[in-house]
């Protein structure tokens, strides 16, 4: 798909653990993610370009809305990204229908100030880990609203959710909640490709080569997978705590972008 010749001169990325970058570098040595690779192209056409993150993980999509659409729209971005609501597939009382409000609410807002919107529908969780086959029809509503609610403002949607490429568990930290730099990679060229940014292309939806053949137990690399990340999820849950709390947006200001590979 050919670039087009819109030029974005100020980026703002909403969202959870995902837009600000876990899975991608960590918090010692910087987070880098799929919102800052999405900025370093942007920069690469325009030097001018300048981007704020205001993601903050573990964050609910009416956290986020309540938290970042005010100083998302202070900041007056002509390109934002809006990712959320995987957060609220995890929690017990899910609502498709509130979750999908809160999104579209935050598509409203910046769209009807001239922001140029994009967002991401989710991959099936089942094909990541099959402990998380519940899930798929909470995916699958979510999804169905986030296209609707997008087609009603003209939101640009990158369909993640149509490529098995996306359910890769090489796409995937071993967490198997947040992308690997690999993954996060994919996500940004696949906004790129979705936005028509020039040099992007579809080459995001193409496979991996085939894996190598496993080695070990499947049951044990499960249960080790759920003692090291599902169980301490479950702990946090339970005492009412998140993984967010007591921290804040990485990068709230609008400042120039490096694209020499590090975290922005």
């Amino acid at each position: 798909m050919p670039g087009t010749e819109t030029a974005y001169l100020r980026y703002v990325a909403l969202g959870d653990s995902q837009t600000e970058g876990l899975g991608d570098g960590d918090d010692s040595t910087g987070l880098r993610g799929f919102a800052d690779r999405l900025a370093e192209q942007l920069a690469r056409h325009e030097p001018a370009l300048q981007y704020a993150n205001l993601a903050v993980r573990g964050r609910l999509a009416a956290q986020i809305r309540a938290e970042q659409l005010a100083p998302a729209l202070a900041l007056r971005p002509d390109l934002a990204t809006v990712v959320a609501g995987v957060n609220d597939l995890l929690r017990p009382r899910f609502d498709a229908d509130e979750v999908a409000a809160h999104l579209e609410t935050m598509f409203a807002a910046l769209t009807a100030q001239g922001v140029h919107v994009a967002t991401i529908t989710i991959p099936d969780p089942a094909r990541i880990s099959p402990l998380a086959r519940p899930l798929v029809p909470r995916v699958t509503a979510l999804n169905e609203r986030i296209r609707q609610a997008a087609r009603r403002h003209g939101v640009t949607v990158a369909e993640t959710a149509l490529h098995p490429v996306a359910s890769d568990s090489r796409l995937w930290s071993t967490d198997r909640l947040h992308a690997s730099s690999l993954g996060h990679q994919r996500i940004a060229a696949a906004l790129a490709h979705a936005l028509r940014l020039p040099g992007s292309d579809d080459t995001w939806t193409h496979p991996l080569p085939p894996p190598p053949l496993p080695t070990g137990r499947y049951a044990a690399t499960e249960l080790r997978w759920a003692a090291g990340f599902l169980g301490p999820w479950l702990v946090r849950r339970l005492r009412g705590r998140s993984s967010g709390d007591g921290r804040t947006a990485k990068r709230p200001l609008l400042l120039p972008v490096r694209t020499d590979g590090s975290p922005v």
